[in-house]
């Protein structure tokens, strides 16, 4: 079956019968769940939190995992009702980015192309590539995961030529001390 509407056109009734149904319903899709929390309009600040609760029950874990896959939709659904300063929303941040980090540790990931980090999004609604799939690393990846435990790849290169350097001059002192005596 198929639900056949918007998430974010629902009430909340409907909210919950979909939800307590969801194996049903081949178009169900947890992250169009959470993000109609935030969008939709016919529900009241306390039935979005509400809704959002009741969906923990069933989608703990898939939530969990947008801090990975969408940690916009993360942040705004998880801080639904809550006034924030700006320490504090810096502070949820930076535990979304250890959340991230811990995440890709846990389940052994070596890549970072997930969701929003994906797909080229520079901002600009007329951009030619937007919504293309990119390879990290590349120079359409201006949002790209980082963390900062990383190591740079440009100071890598830095200190090995460095090293290099430092090695010539070593062997020159030798063979000037050589030739002197």
């Amino acid at each position: 079956m198929k639900i056949g509407q918007n998430f974010n056109q629902l009430t909340l009734k409907e909210y919950f019968f979909y939800i307590d149904n969801h194996k049903k319903y081949t178009d169900f899709n947890t992250l169009g769940l959470y993000r109609s929390i935030i969008e939709n309009e016919k529900l009241t600040l306390d039935e979005k939190i509400e809704v959002r609760e009741y969906a923990h029950k069933f989608f703990q874990k898939t939530f969990d995992f947008l801090q990975l896959k969408d940690p916009d939709t993360f942040f705004w659904v998880s801080t639904i009702g809550q006034s924030l300063t700006v320490a504090d929303e810096k502070q949820i941040w930076s535990d979304i980015i250890a959340n991230q980090e811990k995440i890709l540790k846990d389940k052994r990931i070596k890549h970072r192309s997930f969701g929003q980090y994906s797909k080229h999004n520079c901002g600009y609604d007329d951009c030619k590539f937007n919504g293309v799939m990119i390879k990290k690393g590349s120079p359409l990846a201006e949002r790209s995961m980082f963390f900062h435990g990383d190591k740079s790849k440009y100071q890598a290169k830095v200190k090995s030529e460095r090293r290099k350097k430092e090695r010539k001059d070593e062997q020159h002192i030798v063979h000037k001390s050589m030739s002197e005596e």
